[in-house]
């Protein structure tokens, strides 16, 4: 057993200015993230020391709870008792509260706003507003959009966020569920996280004008940043959203395919917006090129395994653990990396698939030939080899726990198919 003492710790927002880890591991302190609800205060400001409870992160090795247990003076004076006692627990699966608890106070800000963005001009799109907002999600681009701004915050010397991150956590946020209202109506889906989906609830028309008024509204609110960069780097994203749409609808039921094009049209319908996401935080944060083109990519590949992973889920979970019937995309004629994949190890599969699952009991074959032929397997590496990637981009920003949070995004997206 190590017992390791510092004094004046900067982890991320938080100044602790004591610290005894009683862990056995030889892994420089700097490298934990000590999590805690602990009040926010500025470099150099001393703190009071009262009883509380923390998380200590060691990379790798799982998570240590930390209690406060004698005064700071003992410490210093060298007794042997610590003044934070830390108990290892074993390492347990990444979730998304957990790994969004260091931006939690930004969050809980973003939701109280988004509806004050939709306005209460129509009783119908407030209605419609309340209930798409209202149904849950994990927040992750606008988390993605703080997590970034935080982390490179520090690299500029900037204290808090700008006005400009937080809109643009709420632009994009907005961005995106005006895209899951169309992709609903376009892909006559009747579920959506478990819930009936707009149109189901309200009609088409309405599930329309609303997307499009989220649409509508994101943009002004985007013009008022007054930011070229970003309105150029956002419009884009939403000219991306339809040509995904464009590609999936003119590439149903063909077998020929190829990965490439799959993983364009990802882009277009997925990473796009989370590439979108991290560099605009990054250039509101004003750093330097280099580093805010790093963010794009780490954007960008994270997109990317995460449109894979839920790709590779389709086939691999219920429809009550999905929240929409299993096998959706192939019963459509999306071909996913899964299917791809499968498809080059088994013709029938294609016989199958070009009769747009005719005869009873057709897709459920197709389904179980794309298990068996390795389709499962290999998409699992190719969402492995991008969040590699992913973390590679994430080099350049400095050790904390905002960097942490980033790292353990691309870890707790890959969970989801162990």
């Amino acid at each position: 057993m190590m017992s390791v003492i510092c004094q004046s710790l900067d982890f991320g927002r938080y100044v602790l200015d004591h610290v005894a880890c009683g862990c056995s591991s030889n892994t420089p302190l700097d490298r934990c993230a000590v999590r805690s609800y602990v009040k926010p205060c500025s470099k150099g400001r001393k703190t009071r020391h009262q009883t509380r409870t923390l998380i200590c992160s060691r990379r790798n090795i799982g998570q240590c709870r930390v209690f406060s247990t004698t005064q700071p003076e003992t410490v210093l004076n060298g007794n042997s008792q610590p003044f934070l006692e830390l108990r290892k627990e074993p390492r347990t699966p990444i979730s998304s509260t957990n790994l969004f608890e260091v931006v939690a106070d930004d969050l809980q800000k973003l939701n109280q706003n988004l509806l004050s963005m939709v306005g209460e001009e129509n009783p119908a799109l407030v209605s419609a507003a309340q209930r798409i907002f209202g149904a849950g999600g994990k927040r992750m681009r606008p988390a993605l959009v703080f997590l970034v701004s935080r982390a490179t915050a520090g690299l500029v010397g900037l204290e808090e966020l700008t006005v400009e991150h937080r809109r643009l956590a709420e632009i994009i946020e907005m961005i995106h569920t005006a895209s899951l209202i169309h992709d609903d109506v376009l892909d006559d889906s009747d579920m959506r996280r478990g819930k009936e989906t707009l149109h189901q609830l309200y009609g088409t028309r309405v599930a329309v004008l609303a997307g499009d008024f989220m649409f509508a509204q994101s943009s002004w609110c985007l013009a008022n940043l007054e930011n070229l960069e970003v309105i150029k780097l956002i419009s884009q994203v939403i000219k991306d959203f339809a040509s995904g749409e464009i590609k999936q609808a003119s590439s149903l039921f063909d077998c020929e395919v190829e990965l490439e094009e799959y993983l364009t049209k990802s882009y277009y319908k997925t990473a796009s917006l989370i590439a979108a996401s991290t560099k605009g935080a990054a250039i509101f944060s004003g750093v330097d090129r280099d580093t805010t083109e790093k963010m794009y990519e780490y954007g960008r590949n994270l997109g990317l395994s995460f449109q894979i992973v839920d790709d590779i889920l389709d086939f691999t979970q219920s429809t009550k653990q999905l929240g929409k019937p299993a096998g959706s995309d192939l019963v459509k004629g999306n071909l996913t990396a899964p299917v791809i994949f499968a498809l080059e190890r088994e013709p029938k599969l294609k016989e199958i698939i070009e009769t747009e699952f005719s005869e009873t009991g057709s897709l459920e074959e197709a389904i179980e030939l794309v298990k068996s032929r390795g389709g499962i397997e290999r998409a699992q590496e190719l969402a492995k080899q991008k969040a590699d990637l992913a973390i590679q981009n994430l080099q350049c920003l400095p050790e904390g726990v905002f960097r942490f949070a980033l790292e353990d995004m691309v870890t707790f997206n890959l969970e989801r198919i162990d």
